[in-house]
């Protein structure tokens, strides 16, 4: 596939530090395709878009969850997530993205959701530990916790114990998918 059409309207719609980030989550999200025997073209594609919706308006997004998308309640708790519904409708509806997997992969990139595919935990780590704007002693412990057995609900475990502390630290609310997946994460590292 072509990414410049999809390159080009990025530049337009996201920030540089947006663009930037997408960039890496992009490779990113390629290299750990390879890493865990998944289609890696189909990994850079879903981290390409993941966050195309990231620099709308608030109300823009909200607009067009009300007008098209079936959203729970609790992903309406933090602002921050919205993006995430709309950039998978967007991937479909700008770019013609009908790929199941790519679509649900960007749709729960930011609360993840019980039962991920792979794929989808594939792409939410690359989004987290991507190597352009995140941090590198963070990325590094995750990386390193990729090559244990079980490493992949390992290191989602770590990013659910950090964004709980982060969302707590800043008196946000915490979605109860959020509790809900890291309970299941700590059961099933723990059997």
């Amino acid at each position: 596939m072509d990414y410049t059409e999809i390159k080009e309207w990025l530049k337009e719609n996201l920030n540089e530090e947006r663009y930037f980030h997408t960039l890496g989550t992009a490779q990113c999200a390629k290299e750990l395709a390879n890493k865990f025997n998944l289609n890696p073209e189909k990994a850079y594609l879903a981290g390409l878009l993941h966050d195309c919706a990231k620099c709308f308006s608030n109300e823009k997004l909200l607009n067009i969850i009300k007008e098209n998308l079936d959203v729970q309640e609790c992903e309406m708790l933090n602002y921050k997530t919205l993006h995430a519904p709309v950039s998978a409708y967007i991937a479909q509806k700008e770019f013609n993205i009908n790929d199941s997997e790519i679509l649900s992969a960007i749709r729960w990139h930011t609360l993840g959701k019980l039962d991920m595919t792979t794929f989808e935990k594939v792409i939410f780590l690359a989004d987290k530990i991507e190597p352009n704007t995140r941090d590198k002693e963070y990325s590094d412990k995750i990386i390193t916790i990729l090559n244990e057995t079980n490493g992949l609900d390992k290191a989602l475990l770590v990013c659910y114990k950090e964004t709980i502390k982060s969302l707590v630290k800043r008196d946000l609310k915490i979605c109860l998918l959020t509790i809900e997946i890291y309970n299941k994460l700590q059961d099933s590292i723990q059997n």
